[in-house]
Formats: C-alpha cells, structure tokens, sequence
C-alpha cells in the first residue's frame, strides 16, 4: 500500500534499472476524478508523469474511478455493467470481476 503519494512511488519505480527485464514494469496509478476537473491538479499530474518517464519510467495505467463509485457498483452491479477499470495489465468490467479482484482496485490508494 502506497503510504507515501504518488511521488514517492513514482521516484522509487524510475530508479532500477529495467534494461534487462523481458516484460517491462507497470505502474498501477488511481486518482480520484476530482483531480482531473481541476486544470492546475491536470497539470501537476501531467508533469509528474513527464519526469517519470524521462527519469526511465515505462508504463503507468490510471484508473480515475471514485472509491464510491466502485462501491456502489459492487452493491448494486446491474446498474455498472459497462464500469470499466484497469487491473494489472488489463482493463476489464468491473462488475465481472470476481469479489476478491474488486476489493482489491476498491482498496488500492486513490490520490487526488
């Protein structure tokens, strides 16, 4: 669990070196979609991830799904059936998702 913000993380996954690695690395990101109504908040997070990728960063997936959103989805899935989420490598419908993957993204740190 990050603990630290999306910095840190950031910072941390752009200091290996993943010359070597047949499959790269990913980077599982979840903001809260308040952040991308705010056009400074949009720009920070654009930056941070230029310097992620310029630091030798190579893949991030950003979900942007509130953690309420998910919950309601899970107590009433007939009303989400077309929620689609990043899960590790993958999108997929969350409502398909067996219960354990789905407290799993609805656990994950969301910043914003």
């Amino acid at each position: 669990m990050d603990k630290n913000g999306p910095t840190a993380v950031m910072q941390s996954l752009a200091k290996p070196d993943y010359t070597r690695v047949s499959c790269g690395t990913v980077l599982n990101q979840k903001y809260s979609p308040v952040l991308f109504s705010d056009p400074l908040k949009r720009a920070s997070l654009l930056a941070l991830i230029k310097v992620y990728f310029q630091k030798g960063g190579q893949e991030i997936q950003i979900n942007a799904v509130s953690r309420e959103l998910l919950a309601e989805a899970m107590e009433q899935p007939e009303k989400y059936q077309d929620l689609v989420v990043r899960v590790s490598g993958f999108s997929a419908y969350f409502t398909h998702l067996d219960r354990r993957v789905q407290l799993d993204i609805l656990e994950r740190t969301e910043h914003g």
